[in-house]
């Protein structure tokens, strides 16, 4: 996955739980202490975004990132 792909999955994501939940971008920002443009840059799927805010954010949301391997790994022989 590309990191473009990446982010507008992630902001989709974002954008869908602020909607179920009934938050503005304005609500989501104040509960994260965040800025509003922030959030409009998550759900764009900006890929620049900082991490500490965007765990904010995501915290938030009950939401969390994780990480996983991806099938291959790189060893030394």
């Amino acid at each position: 996955m590309s990191p473009k792909e990446f982010t507008e999955s992630l902001g989709a994501t974002v954008r869908a739980r602020r909607g179920s939940l009934s938050l503005s971008q304005s609500d989501l920002a104040d509960l994260a202490g965040v800025s509003e443009r922030f959030v409009r840059f998550v759900e764009q799927g900006k890929t620049t975004v900082q991490l500490e805010p965007l765990l904010a954010v995501l915290g938030t949301l009950g939401l969390e990132l994780a990480v996983q391997s991806a099938g291959k790994a790189y060893s030394q022989p």
